[in-house]
């Protein structure tokens, strides 16, 4: 205990943690007078596995039973309660201890986001290619996976989604007519919705096959299936050439020694005077590398860049940066939404999986929000040309379109939400 004890006296400034460990003895840390979280170590084993290397043995131990949050509250007060006191501490504080362990995660880290078309489809199926009904449970009724655009943090997710795609539309400068490749198009909303709004023929592609399945339900049930169009494959084997490109959240699975190879082809299918957006999850500091808990049990391969290395590798493949958005903040909201409908459908998905699979997605979806809440995670949106005249010369148009379409249709109804249910009844 003695390890896990030093990181504590270290890092708890504000409130007050009271760990009992699994015999029973009590450990305080903090000053007390405000928040106060109540945590069990259930055995012998836990403090030390969780101070060998807090951002993995924390996450296994609670996955394992090894580490329980007493009521009221829950693994996501734990979790946001000390990394908002470790933040002082820096992200340094919450990774390996010795410099040997550093120096080996972060080559094992750069050997993991190494992504050859097999490993590539493998690492989409292992995060994309779970139980249909779970993503159901837990996202917004378009099943977007990634950060919805909060300009109101009382707006419903439905909403902040909705607004996210009119932001990202918007920013491509789209005619109606073009034709748009979708990048990791995910279960299909964005591709329908540039269809929806512009009338232009969409290919999208991703690897993980319920996905590519589902999204061509979506396009059969809309009468689109001949304008948006799906398939099971890699974006490095597409042929064509397209008005627009988009990728939303695929950056964070390319891999950073595949940027050459991603910036060179998307150049060779977008046309001269096209534009492409891209969407991500970032880092607003210097580049880093994926924690081994996130690489082993959510997004294996993934890794979140850092702006430097986005910049700077397409800038080698002829393409002009025209604008960079970083988005704070929004998507620990998200993030905290997802968790909520998880929490809400706890029975369901432990049928589905089990204890340790529940435990496991809530520890992913609350370590998330406090990378976002509290770390130095972003969103970057970059607005990518081969030729400055693609868009017009001021930001004002971005402005302009992203409230015409806002305007154009209301969010739908989340139709798991209890209310709607009650009110049914």
């Amino acid at each position: 205990m003695w390890l896990l004890d030093k990181f504590l006296n270290k890092a708890i400034r504000q409130g007050r943690l009271v760990i009992t460990d699994h015999d029973g003895k009590v450990y305080e840390y903090g000053p007390g007078g405000g928040e106060e979280i109540r945590v069990r170590l259930t055995n012998r084993k836990a403090a030390n596995h969780i101070a060998r290397y807090p951002q993995v043995g924390a996450g296994e131990a609670y996955m394992w039973g090894w580490l329980t949050v007493e009521e009221p509250n829950d693994i996501r007060d734990m979790i946001l309660f000390v990394t908002a006191n470790a933040k002082r501490l820096g992200s340094t504080s919450l990774q390996p201890k010795s410099q040997l362990r550093k120096t080996a995660q972060k080559l094992i880290a750069k050997a993991d986001g190494i992504n050859l078309r097999g490993k590539a489809r493998k690492n989409a199926e292992h995060t994309y290619n779970l139980t249909r009904r779970l993503y159901e449970l837990f996202l917004d009724e378009d099943r977007q996976y990634t950060m919805g655009y909060y300009r109101d943090t009382s707006n419903s997710i439905e909403k902040a989604q909705l607004d996210k795609k009119a932001h990202m539309a918007a920013k491509m400068n789209i005619k109606p007519g073009m034709k748009v490749l979708d990048i990791g198009c995910g279960w299909g909303g964005f591709a329908l919705y540039l269809h929806q709004h512009y009338g232009c023929e969409v290919l999208g592609v991703a690897l993980a096959p319920d996905q590519i399945a589902f999204c061509k339900e979506r396009a059969k049930a809309e009468g689109v299936a001949d304008k948006v169009k799906f398939a099971l494959m890699d974006y490095r084997d597409v042929e064509g050439e397209f008005d627009r490109i988009s990728s939303v959240g695929l950056l964070e699975h390319v891999g950073t020694a595949h940027y050459p190879q991603f910036f060179s082809h998307t150049a060779k299918l977008l046309k001269p005077d096209g534009v492409m957006f891209s969407h991500c999850c970032g880092r607003a500091g210097p580049p880093g590398f994926t924690d081994a808990w996130t690489r082993k049990y959510i997004f294996p391969g993934g890794y979140i860049p850092a702006l430097s290395e986005l910049v700077t590798q397409s800038e080698q493949h002829g393409w002009q940066v025209m604008d960079v958005e970083a988005m704070r903040f929004h998507y620990s909201h998200t993030l905290e939404e997802w968790y909520n409908r998880t929490v809400m459908h706890q029975d369901e998905i432990v049928e589905m999986y089990d204890e340790e699979f529940y435990r496991m997605w809530l520890f992913y979806l609350a370590g998330a929000e406090q990378s976002f809440r509290h770390g130095n995670m972003v969103n970057w949106q970059l607005v990518y040309v081969k030729d400055r005249e693609a868009i017009p010369m001021t930001r004002e148009f971005m402005h302009e379109e992203s409230e015409r379409l806002r305007e154009s249709e209301d969010p739908p109804a989340w139709h798991l939400d209890p209310e709607l249910r009650e009110a049914a009844e």
